[in-house]
């Protein structure tokens, strides 16, 4: 998949020539609503003879209209979204940097500029999105404004149990430790990368090493708690039971960035330095301060055969 990065108005040309198939919109978290648009892309661009693209916005608009309070954490960061759009069979990815100059433009320059200026023969969209300076521009107003010169098409809302899918309602159960249910939206597990960085070294003590991850500050991690987890590490991957949260038992309560921390089962070896993956599989308890250093060792090691058991179940 090539990848062009655009930058109105200084950078919003390409060093190729051809004909696109283009899915638009944020698309964080890529989720089945979002696939059904970019799928239908890829078909029309199949049909059309054409190459099939994505076109995307970095940073989340939250970032430029937010008061620094109300920033949205990314369900799929850069890295996460490249995979998975190129696993969806992307020819193309166009990211565009969301600024307020791209923010002020009329639906018309918009058009003008991205969509006819990149010779995109088909526009696939969500019901719901939108463009142009605050919002105005629709999928109507971006057929009405084609000029013949290229095809649109509208994807419906796409349900699960009555309830439109969307990155809103996924945020909402990863804040609920609603790992399973955020799975089954996304068609995928939550994924979490980061590198494994030192720690206090204490759950070695315990007798239950961990991986402690540093991840992305943008990123957004599920609730406090305990978890069933797959752990990637190079081409590898092993049963987890990850605590994401404060350490309550050891802590003071005042300290609230979330650590996570990954007890990798069946694994011996050295991965300091090492960038890894964590698939949050199923939620097992939420955070909880015990009154001995004893009774947390008994409660972890029976969260690792909770963990054992459930993803023995998923491989089976």
């Amino acid at each position: 998949m090539e990848i062009f990065e655009l930058d109105y108005p200084h950078h919003v040309t390409i060093d190729r020539t051809g004909e696109y198939s283009l899915a638009i919109g944020f698309f964080d978290g890529l989720h089945k609503g979002h696939q059904q648009v970019i799928g239908h892309a890829v078909q029309k661009a199949a049909e059309l003879g054409v190459r099939s693209a994505v076109m995307t916005f970095n940073p989340h608009p939250s970032h430029l209209f937010g008061d620094g309070k109300d920033k949205v954490g990314y369900i799929t960061p850069y890295e996460e979204k490249v995979k998975v759009l190129d696993g969806l069979g992307v020819d193309v990815l166009f990211i565009v940097r969301f600024d307020w100059e791209l923010a002020s433009l009329s639906p018309k320059q918009f058009i003008d500029i991205f969509i006819k200026g990149l010779h995109v023969k088909h526009v696939t969209a969500g019901f719901d999105f939108t463009f142009g300076s605050k919002g105005v521009g629709t999928m109507e107003q971006m057929s009405l404004l084609s000029d013949g010169s290229y095809g649109t098409t509208v994807i419906e809302k796409v349900e699960d149990e009555n309830e439109k899918i969307s990155s809103t309602r996924i945020r909402s159960l990863l804040a609920a430790g609603n790992v399973e249910k955020t799975a089954q939206l996304l068609g995928r597990p939550f994924r979490t990368s980061g590198e494994v960085i030192h720690g206090e070294k204490r759950g070695r003590l315990l007798g239950f090493p961990t991986a402690n991850i540093e991840a992305d500050d943008e990123t957004i991690l599920p609730k406090n708690g305990v978890y069933a987890v797959m752990f990637t590490v190079e081409t590898k991957t092993y049963f987890g039971v990850c605590n994401i949260g404060i350490k309550p038992t050891f802590k003071h309560p005042e300290e609230i960035k979330p650590l996570i921390e990954v007890h990798v089962l069946d694994y011996e070896g050295d991965l300091y330095g090492q960038l890894v993956l964590v698939d949050w599989i199923a939620h097992i308890r939420d955070e909880q301060k015990f009154s001995s250093v004893d009774e947390l060792i008994r409660q972890i090691g029976r969260d690792k055969e909770t963990a054992r058991t459930i993803l023995e179940k998923l491989v089976e």
